[in-house]
């Protein structure tokens, strides 16, 4: 566990909490773990348990003017439609709750390397290396809702997410799913440029 897993904290689904997480926060009350399936005509990501069980599913249309997914649970029941909004100077992408909340998250996020970003519907903060997607997400008391944290080589996005707050899982997911879509976006413009 030396230095290394002090900056980088992603973990496979079985195995111990992140050591300085603990330290940091206690153990989490959950932890889930994503797999995007890259093959697939549509951008398909499951969200599993320590087990390997499907808590969620997002799927995204294979062709859509507006980038949209669609998060779902493990009985098939929406949770969560992501949207990109169309005429958007920061490439916008909105995000609608089943319960009707909505926000949105920009891609403002991405100016600086390590930087806090304020998620003003929802008064919720994102701090840490959001571009490499590794990174600590906090309510509007101060209070640690998840962490969440990217494998560094994989041939498939893995993430890990350590929560804290079980009752805001469906929308610390949406915020991962989002923040998938805008970093595959981000990807996609740049290899466009070159």
């Amino acid at each position: 566990m030396g230095i290394f897993s002090k900056i980088h904290r992603f973990r496979e689904a079985g195995e111990a909490a992140n050591v300085h997480n603990v330290e940091r926060f206690g153990e989490p009350a959950r932890s889930l773990f994503t797999t995007t399936k890259l093959l697939s005509l549509h951008h398909h990501i499951d969200i599993v348990d320590n087990e390997g069980t499907i808590v969620y599913q997002a799927r995204s249309k294979a062709i859509s003017l507006h980038d949209s997914t669609t998060l779902y649970d493990a009985a098939g029941n929406w949770v969560a439609k992501i949207e990109k909004r169309l005429m958007s100077f920061h490439e916008r992408h909105d995000v609608e709750m089943a319960d009707g909340t909505q926000f949105g998250l920009s891609t403002e996020l991405f100016h600086l390397i390590k930087n806090i970003t304020n998620i003003e519907e929802l008064g919720w903060q994102l701090r840490g290396n959001v571009l490499e997607l590794n990174f600590e997400l906090y309510d509007e008391r101060d209070e640690i809702l998840a962490v969440i944290s990217q494998k560094m080589i994989s041939f498939h996005d893995k993430y890990c997410i350590d929560i804290y707050r079980p009752e805001q899982e469906a929308k610390i997911i949406a915020i991962l799913i989002t923040l998938q879509h805008m970093i595959i976006d981000r990807e996609n413009s740049r290899s466009s440029d070159d």
